[in-house]
């Protein structure tokens, strides 16, 4: 094998992979059961992806996609989006990658406005995108992805000896290497813009705050979490989850899959662990290969700290906290959370290079950091943070990126930086650590005074007929009338009136809660496709302008 200079192309590390441990498996997807009930795999070490990677590449090539061709991907998870993704970077050309399950119309308004020339798609993708052609009216070149198109493009090059590792496209680290949107949880979904450097350090960051080392094995619940893999030198193993509906997951399969293949690690929501860590309890089943869960998108409940130490014996829950415009930001493990009692969700130390700021809360654009001021400890404000995996931009959307960024330099000789507003709220206490209190955007500010969903919402959370619970405010902002919207089970009006008795008595028991007299009941949270996680608070507000509220006396 030859390699030759890299560039700052992320696509380099996957050769690099192919060179140092070739005969390692870096993927695995599941395609059925063996007669023996267990999972049947399809297997590609690290030498045969990268050949399959190369196949595309001179695929795509083919097909007329080119350096710098924003390239929509509209591919199944697995080897088709690992496969696309790496080859388009070692083209030099943009992927743009949108999240399906947020609905058609939301879904057509990000390819609208993002304008691909490419389309790399499945059929389905393909006729989409004949019927709406307003949307993809900017795309030019379109490529069919079929479920068997790499094993039919590799297969002579994979059995051939002497592979030739070819260098990807050289870039500058400040090169535009990605498009991904935000799944628009509190607002509409963004284009956020990476360039190949913030992959780099995204890369660096993970690495070293977690002691991921090459050899160990993932299996990630969020397929785009697929792609830092190659890159980190770790087996793929593809989960049996449908990513439109992570709701609905199997735990047994997802246990199965990490028993089966030794899974040492692995990424997923709180609502996703929660159904894996129950039923590991309920059958009393313990996970002792995995060396840590990172489980992030929302808040992770006690409950799930605390029984991620029976099911998980030789390892360690983590929570990073982070965003697509900037991840992760800080991190906190289920050895640390113990002894930690606080208002909010501690969500640890920085991670990587990552600096965070706590600025009061404003609803107006900051263009400078000097327009600002910096809160001190235990201050609930707004959380900001800067470093090298913190994203500039939006794309094409100008009046979001000034919202959303702040700029700052020390002098006219030190190079502009650039500050992220979260949208979230929270404080930093006496010894470091960030506490998250909530979206900025879903606080309550009543004439008394300012509510914070977190801190609130863990007052009730934990009641045993509460399967979740959304601090929300009726009336203008400044006269609102904070309540509390309940997840629960019980349909009975007489059960639910119990209840809300139950959780005004919860409420007199704490300052913060102490003025909640109104509480609503709801069947299922609107949530996050993405997560199944972050709820929708605003539309639980509007819900319950209408709804049934059961008003507990002071």
């Amino acid at each position: 094998m030859s390699l030759t200079a890299p560039s700052a192309n992320i696509a380099r590390h996957l050769s690099e992979m192919a060179v140092h441990q070739p005969d390692v498996a870096a993927l695995k997807v599941p395609r059925g059961r063996t007669s023996a009930g267990k999972i049947d795999y399809l297997v590609l070490t690290f030498r045969e992806l990268d050949i399959e990677v190369e196949a595309w590449r001179e695929r795509l090539l083919a097909s007329g996609i080119r350096r710098g061709d924003r390239t929509l991907v509209m591919v199944r998870q697995g080897l088709p989006l690992i496969a696309s993704a790496f080859a388009l970077f070692k083209i030099g050309a943009v992927p743009i990658i949108i999240d399906p399950g947020m609905g058609l119309k939301s879904f057509l308004a990000c390819v609208e406005h993002s304008r691909p020339r490419a389309l790399l798609g499945i059929t389905l993708a393909q006729l989409v995108s004949r019927f709406a052609r307003r949307a993809f009216s900017s795309v030019a070149v379109r490529v069919t992805v079929s479920g068997s198109l790499t094993a039919r493009l590799a297969k002579e090059r994979r059995g051939k000896a002497n592979h030739v590792v070819t260098a990807a496209a050289p870039v500058e680290s400040t090169d535009l290497a990605a498009v991904l949107f935000t799944s628009g949880s509190t607002g509409r979904p963004k284009g956020v813009c990476y360039e190949h450097g913030m992959f780099e350090a995204q890369i660096r960051a993970i690495r070293d705050t977690y002691g991921i080392t090459p050899g160990e094995i993932d299996l990630p619940m969020l397929p785009i979490f697929a792609l830092f893999n190659p890159a980190l030198g770790m087996t793929t193993i593809v989960p049996e989850i449908d990513p439109r509906r992570p709701a609905d997951i199997d735990p047994a399969k997802i246990v199965q899959a990490i028993q089966q293949e030794n899974v040492s690690n692995s990424f997923g929501s709180p609502t996703l662990w929660r159904i894996i860590g129950d039923h590991c309890l309920q059958h009393r089943i313990t996970l002792p290969t995995l060396r840590r869960v990172l489980c992030a998108g929302a808040p992770v409940p006690s409950a799930l700290w605390q029984g991620s130490r029976t099911w998980m014996p030789a390892g360690q829950l983590h929570s990073p906290y982070g965003a697509t415009e900037a991840l992760p930001v800080s991190s906190i493990s289920s050895a640390e959370i113990t002894a930690l009692k606080g208002p909010g969700a501690c969500v640890g130390r920085c991670a990587g290079e990552t600096r965070i700021k706590i600025i009061p809360i404003r609803d107006v654009d900051i263009p400078s950091l000097e327009q600002t001021d910096e809160l001190g400890v235990n201050q609930i404000g707004e959380i900001i943070v800067s470093g090298p995996t913190v994203t500039k931009s939006y794309d094409a959307t100008p009046a979001a990126t000034a919202a959303a960024k702040i700029s700052y330099r020390r002098d006219s000789s030190a190079p502009w930086e650039t500050w992220h507003r979260m949208g979230d709220c929270g404080y930093i206490d006496a010894e470091g650590r960030l506490w998250f209190c909530g979206r900025k955007i879903e606080r309550v500010e009543t004439e008394n005074g300012t509510l914070f969903t977190e801190p609130c919402e863990q007052v009730f959370r934990e009641h045993p007929n509460v399967t979740r619970c959304a601090l929300i405010g009726l009336g203008p902002r400044g006269q609102q009338r904070a309540a509390l919207v309940v997840e629960t089970k019980l349909t009975a009006a007489k059960d639910r009136e119990t209840l809300a008795a139950a959780l005004r008595s919860r409420a007199t028991s704490n300052a913060l809660t102490s003025g909640i007299t109104c509480f609503f009941f709801h069947g299922k949270f609107p949530v996050d496709v993405r997560h199944n996680a972050k709820i929708h608070r605003l539309a639980l507000a509007r819900w319950a302008a209408s709804a049934r509220v059961f008003e507990v006396a002071s």
